[in-house]
């Protein structure tokens, strides 16, 4: 078996003009395509950026995220996006109005890193 990289990053979310602000405007993806799905009643949008492809749920009876980080669910824990410059990442998003939690080090590879949180909780990762 010969994995060849990933292919894409599912997400649910709960609304779909806070989600479409935040990964599209906010971040900077591009929408695909985007699908209603009467069968499963949900909206499916497929997301990409720099090749990475997000396929983005909107679900709007999804249960809600477990808290973070205390009782963390099994599963998926954070996305974690690649960076050159952290500090300058935490900038733009600051004026884009998304807190980010304070910059601290790896404490094993000792590189630059942070958290910021989509509409729905979910963590996600800053790292140089």
């Amino acid at each position: 078996m010969e994995f060849e990289g990933i292919h894409h990053i599912a997400i649910i979310g709960h609304d779909l003009e806070k989600t479409l602000d935040f990964y599209v405007t906010k971040l900077g993806f591009e929408i695909s395509a985007q699908h209603q799905r009467e069968s499963k009643g949900d909206i499916k949008i497929d997301l990409q950026k720099n090749g990475l492809v997000l396929e983005v749920f909107i679900k709007a009876n999804a249960p809600a995220r477990s808290t973070y980080p205390e009782g963390e669910a099994c599963g998926l824990r954070h996305l974690a996006f690649a960076v050159l410059d952290v500090d300058k990442t935490v900038k733009r998003l600051k004026q884009l109005d998304i807190p980010t939690e304070p910059v601290r080090r790896d404490d094993f590879t000792h590189k630059k890193m942070t958290f910021f949180f989509d509409p729905d909780g979910l963590p996600l990762e800053i790292h140089e």
